[in-house]
């Protein structure tokens, strides 16, 4: 059956073949392929456009014909490349509208000598080598629109020419025509001529002027429609547009078409200037299939005017309806026509597929058999894959649980940590500070203990924070800045050690000042493991150098950090940035966590870390951060920066410890103290109580109880409390009436910022994270007091009848006075830094910067110089000192580098400032 079908189906293809053979027979032979090249000077305005969609409407009635147009966009030297990339292409007949005669002339006689048909459209060329040409006769038209003018004007008049780009063939014949004709009148007179590039802007350029030059004429012949529309706006703005007449040239139907403009009586009237496309098509295929044909093609014209424009309007609208409908029938032809070779395709492949479908469906039947064993067997092994899954699942989760218990163990182990770290080195510090007359060799032991406790403190907070970016616990909050002091600022404390060690440190910013969105908390660990490195690996007499510059091309900031030290070996690189890994170097210096965390904070903050090291010759590590930050990375609140007093080993970098200031209230301050640690809490009675009175709770209810019974002048409360916590405390003594006065310091071992905002919002004065400064407590709680007694003072002053009001001089303003007043006071002093400021003022290094910071927005090294270049403005508007006395003076190291300073200031350098103030 299926043999019988296959052969009947066979005989009724074979038969349908035939009878498709015949009738393909019974078709004309099919027409020759012709390419035709079509060199437009333009196709920018409406008259060109027009002359290409008549080209458009011929070619649709010659579907055989590949029809390919160039643009030269008014450009001759582009129109003659043009002309060459056609002749290499092999087209059969070339069509040119020539942007100017003369420049397109030879290539044109070369495309005509090599044998190809050459059509020249509306502009002419010099030379007669040519096979035909097709368009208006440019001189008659001048010559009509003259006798029209006379007509128009009554044969007296004063006429303005507004001329064609020069060099053009319908510029140079209409001028030629029109000056012909109009010399036959008298009484006509051609009184100015504006040349113009064809388009309506130059017009409105040059035509204001020569109008006001001539009020005498009353008629403007325009070389085409828009610049007749160019010349009756000119005249509109000056009033004139009743009293002078416009003569147009095209003729062009459509809504901005000069048959538009004379039926809305913006120009009298208009020559009919045909664009010629459907003539030049017309010929051209005479051309081609060689019919006779004329070598000159004339287009006539006539002038459309308010006697002939509605006639002429509607002529061309029921040619352009019935160039639609023609169109439309195309399409609708060319649809058959596909429908028709799709059917007919289909019908050969559904044959061809009926006869693969036949075979194959015998090989479909064994396969079918085949596929049977196969699947039984699969279906075993998907079974035994899918328990083998089940099981890898379980093994996952199981160790997901343990990994998860190890961290929890781990970052609660790092926690326990910091408690015995605070009963070290709270009275390992209190000894070297308070201990001066200690024997050396006590005091050598306890700065051994001292550095090694800051080392493992270090190393706590570097897992902490190693477990904060491995579980996605550290955010971002950038605040906008300046990037440059910011580098600075932590590069200050590197300078002594760097200078005890005998290594140079250069910073060399391609700008003074960088503002960008960043995190002072992220950023300042990776800078300081960065510099903390250089400075392990940097041998005595060398030298550190970091440099920033803008990248525009990648829309980042590049920061590096390069040292001349013995360089990274080829087998380190592949490891340096694992968590732990020390090296092959026989000695380790570090933990294996310093360049592991700068990598991970960079990445946090949206940039990369990359290093190169030369073996022997030092190594450069690149910072590059983005700057745009994502908009939730970006915080409108500042953000408190990080305590760094025991963030680094201080066999590198000095100790910042705030300075001790005078007491404010003696033994008579009475501090509560709430910790339920007892060795913490009798560590701190014993520190503070030489200082103030003290009483101490062990648990949050406790303490409570004796605030409202004493009322203390402060209280400091740990915040891992028993059943009470320390912010609970916190808000219960800020809700209290009775106690909500009372200023609050939170310890804690837990030193993440969001627990911190958490502390602040809970309503603390101070958070301070375990280990702390006890000099550094101290401080803190008399600076509380003071300023608790400065507002006890302004309330008192307020409610007082019998003194005058008188509101407190603003802390801030107080602390600006002082500072300025020192800085003014050691200008000349070329060694003054931010150390010698910070001793005047009694403050340390980072709280003078912070200050700063939070008052000013700019860093200390920056207030300082913009002090000293504000007095040297002042300096400069006398003559008494010279440059160089003014610099000197002012404590620059060199004349050259305060012209630097001022130039990048105020962009002018000191000399031009003198001359300009001097001579104003």
């Amino acid at each position: 059956m299926i043999i019988r079908f296959l052969v009947r189906f066979w005989l009724c293809c074979s038969v349908y073949a035939g009878v498709g053979g015949l009738a393909g027979c019974t078709r004309a032979a099919p027409k020759r392929q012709y390419t035709i090249g079509f060199s437009q000077c333009t196709n920018g305005d409406a008259w060109r456009q027009a002359m290409l969609a008549g080209m458009q409407k011929e070619l649709s009635f010659h579907p055989e014909v590949r029809f390919r147009m160039k643009d030269a966009r008014y450009s001759s030297a582009l129109q003659e490349q043009q002309i060459r990339e056609f002749l290499k292409e092999g087209i059969d007949l070339l069509i040119v509208s020539a942007n100017e005669t003369e420049p397109v002339t030879p290539i044109v006689e070369e495309a005509y000598n090599r044998g190809i048909p050459v059509v020249i459209l509306d502009r002419r060329t010099t030379s007669k080598l040519y096979t035909a040409y097709v368009g208006g006769n440019n001189v008659e038209v001048g010559q009509t629109a003259a006798r029209y003018a006379a007509g128009l004007l009554g044969e007296r008049g004063q006429v303005l020419e507004v001329l064609g780009a020069p060099g053009s063939s319908p510029a140079t014949d209409r001028h030629r025509g029109f000056a012909q004709a109009l010399a036959g009148y008298p009484g006509m007179q051609l009184v100015a001529r504006v040349n113009s590039n064809w388009e309506r802007p130059s017009v409105l350029a040059r035509l204001p002027a020569v109008l006001r030059q001539h009020p005498e004429v009353d008629l403007i012949f325009a070389h085409n429609d828009r610049l007749a529309l160019g010349a009756y706006q000119v005249c509109k703005q000056l009033k004139r547009e009743r009293q002078v007449r416009i003569v147009g040239v095209d003729g062009l139907p459509g809504p901005h078409g000069g048959i538009q403009l004379v039926q809305d009586g913006i120009i009298n009237s208009t020559l009919l200037y045909s664009p010629g496309g459907e003539e030049a098509i017309r010929t051209a295929m005479r051309i081609l299939q060689h019919q006779s044909f004329e070598k000159e093609n004339p287009l006539s014209t006539m002038v459309i005017d308010s006697t002939n424009v509605l006639t002429m309007k509607l002529q061309t609208e029921k040619l352009s309806s019935q160039q639609q409908d023609i169109q439309r029938q195309q399409r609708l032809l060319q649809q058959q026509r596909a429908t028709y070779a799709s059917q007919q395709t289909v019908l050969y492949v559904l044959a061809a597929a009926l006869l693969g479908a036949a075979g194959l469906g015998v090989l479909v039947w064994r396969a079918f058999r085949a596929n049977r064993r196969i699947t039984r067997r699969l279906a075993l092994q998907n079974e035994e894959i899918r328990a083998q899954r089940n099981q890898i699942q379980d093994f996952a989760e199981q160790a997901r649980v343990e990994t998860e218990a190890k961290l929890r163990f781990f970052t609660n182990f790092s926690h326990e940590l910091r408690t015995p770290l605070t009963l070290i080195l709270g009275p390992v510090e209190e000894m070297l500070t308070s201990g001066p007359n200690l024997p050396a060799a006590q005091r050598h032991d306890l700065g051994l203990v001292r550095r090694n406790a800051q080392r493992l403190l270090q190393l706590v907070n570097q897992l902490m924070d190693f477990r904060k970016i491995d579980v996605g616990k550290m955010p971002v909050r950038a605040t906008e800045g300046n990037l440059v002091a910011f580098v600075r600022e932590i590069m200050d404390v590197f300078e002594r050690p760097a200078r005890q060690q005998g290594i140079r440190l250069r910073f060399l910013p391609a700008e003074p000042a960088l503002p960008l969105w960043f995190d002072a908390n992220v950023l300042d660990k990776v800078f300081f493991n960065l510099l903390s490195n250089a400075l392990k690996f940097t041998p005595e007499g060398g030298q550190i150098t970091v440099s920033m510059q803008r990248v525009p091309a990648e829309n980042a900031v590049r920061v590096s950090v390069e040292d001349t030290g013995r360089g990274i070996s080829e087998q380190d690189r592949a490891h340096i940035f694992e968590w732990f890994y020390q090296g092959q170097q026989s000695v380790a210096k570090g933990s294996g966590m310093g360049l592991a965390l700068a990598l991970g904070l960079t990445r946090l903050h949206q940039g990369t870390l990359s290093f190169t090291s030369q073996p022997g010759r030092g190594s450069t590590f690149v910072v590059t951060l983005p700057l745009e930050l994502p908009q939730e990375l970006k915080s409108m609140e500042a953000v408190a920066p990080v305590n760094l007093g025991f963030s680094v080993e201080e066999d590198l970098l000095p100790a910042l410890r705030p300075e001790p200031e005078a007491a404010v209230s003696g033994s008579e301050a009475l501090v509560l103290v709430i910790e339920d640690n007892p060795e913490v809490n009798a560590f701190l009675v014993q520190k503070l109580r030489p200082h103030f009175q003290v009483s101490a709770a062990f648990d949050g209810a406790r303490g409570l109880e004796l605030a409202a019974d004493s009322i203390p002048d402060l209280i400091i409360c740990d915040v891992m409390l028993p059943e009470l916590s320390g912010l609970e405390v916190v808000a219960r003594l800020k809700s209290d009436w009775r106690t909500s006065h009372i200023p609050v310091v939170l310890l804690t071992a837990r030193g993440a910022s969001e627990q911190q905002v958490e502390g602040v919002q809970a309503g603390a004065d101070l958070y301070l994270t375990k280990p702390f400064n006890p000099t550094f407590l101290l401080e803190s709680i008399r600076t509380l007091l003071s300023n608790r007694e400065k507002q006890r003072e302004h309330f008192r002053r307020e409610l007082s009848v019998s003194t005058a009001t008188v509101a407190p001089q603003r802390v801030d303003q107080k602390f600006l006075a002082d500072l300025t007043a020192i800085v003014e006071a050691n200008l000349s002093r070329s060694e003054l830094n931010v150390e010698d400021v910070a001793r005047s003022l009694g403050i340390s290094r980072v709280q003078l910067y912070r200050k700063v910071k939070a008052v000013l927005g700019t860093g200390v090294t920056d207030f300082i110089q913009g002090i000293r270049l504000t007095k040297a403005r002042q300096l400069l508007l006398s003559d008494e000192l010279t440059i160089a006395e003014v610099a000197y003076q002012l404590g620059f190291s060199s004349p050259s580098y305060f012209s630097t300073s001022f130039k990048a200031r105020y962009q002018v350098s000191p000399s031009e400032f003198r001359a300009l103030h001097t001579t104003a």
